[in-house]
């Protein structure tokens, strides 16, 4: 797909790395397709973080009764912390879409070189390959942050002084390898992501090409329309292990002292069977429309703003 359309590389975050970049004719403003994209990521996961935290509570705290759907969860937020607390953690969740970002299109363009060469167009098959190893390797880097995050957004009232107390918390308390929990779940989710992604994007292009359409040059909107299409289906594919992945980098109250993937699966099988696993689906799912057009509007108006 080319033109205006935004490539996801990511395994359950609305950001994106524009496909404008890998035009050779666009290399030389490579850094505003860049700063276009990560503001579209900040401004779509600030607009969206109430459901977001919404999701990470359903996830982790899924067994208390207020918390086993959307509108009670959000509901004892508030009464928490008040409406301000429903964006706790979205400042870490900004904070890091520059590294990720950098990290990301760094390996995307090397894998790209390797697979392609320099000036060539890679297949979609090649560029989810290339996609999926650039997500792999910029998820061993900012795993730190992602616990992070967690636990920002799960920190209750006071807990936390801010970022560096809450860094130095973990530190003290449960050491350096507290900041690596949940990574095996969070790579062997992007197998089923990109399968089922490489899937869905292939059947929606069978049908396109079907139709009599010409699938180098479709509309933005059906450019849009089918990445969030197959990027939500590969989401859904990879759910169960985003969900362990947040149990784990959640505080040791919730599973116990240094809790293991299959000891999690194990427990959330036995407490709340098979649908446990998609505990905070509906917040994901309702996040895909707001995110992903925020996030194209935003793109788009930078790009315009800064002439490319």
């Amino acid at each position: 797909m080319t033109g205006s359309v935004l490539q996801v590389l990511d395994t359950g975050e609305q950001l994106m790395v524009p496909v404008d970049v890998l035009e050779v004719d666009n290399e030389g403003a490579l850094w505003k397709f860049l700063l276009s994209g990560a503001m579209a990521g900040a401004v779509s996961r600030t607009g969206t973080a109430p459901l977001d935290r919404a999701k990470v509570y359903m996830q982790v705290y899924s067994s208390k009764k207020n918390f086993m759907n959307l509108l009670g969860g959000l509901r004892s937020l508030i009464q928490e912390g008040g409406i301000r607390s429903l964006w706790r953690g979205n400042g870490i969740n900004v904070l890091k879409i520059a590294p990720e970002y950098a990290i990301k299109f760094s390996v995307f363009e090397q894998c790209k070189n390797y697979f392609c060469g320099v000036h060539e167009s890679p297949p979609f098959q090649e560029r989810l390959l290339a996609g999926s190893l650039a997500v792999a390797t910029s998820q061993t880097l900012i795993n730190p942050m992602e616990v992070l995050k967690t636990r920002l957004t799960l920190r209750r009232t006071g807990q936390y002084k801010g970022l560096l107390d809450c860094a130095r918390q973990i530190l003290e308390q449960e050491g350096t390898r507290a900041l690596y929990r949940g990574y095996l779940p969070n790579m062997l989710g992007i197998i089923p992501y990109a399968c089922t992604d490489l899937a869905v994007y292939e059947m929606l292009k069978c049908l396109w090409l079907k139709s009599g359409r010409d699938m180098k040059d479709p509309s933005g909107l059906v450019s849009l329309s089918s990445v969030t299409l197959s990027t939500t289906c590969g989401q859904m594919a990879s759910y169960p292990l985003t969900l362990v992945r947040t149990r784990m980098q959640a505080q040791d109250t919730v599973e116990g002292s240094n809790p293991t993937m299959c000891g999690v699966f194990r427990r959330i099988l036995a407490q709340q069977g098979w649908p446990g696993l998609y505990r905070g689906m509906t917040p994901t799912l309702l996040k895909v429309l707001p995110a992903g057009g925020i996030s194209y509007v935003v793109y788009e108006a930078m790009k315009k703003t800064l002439g490319v």
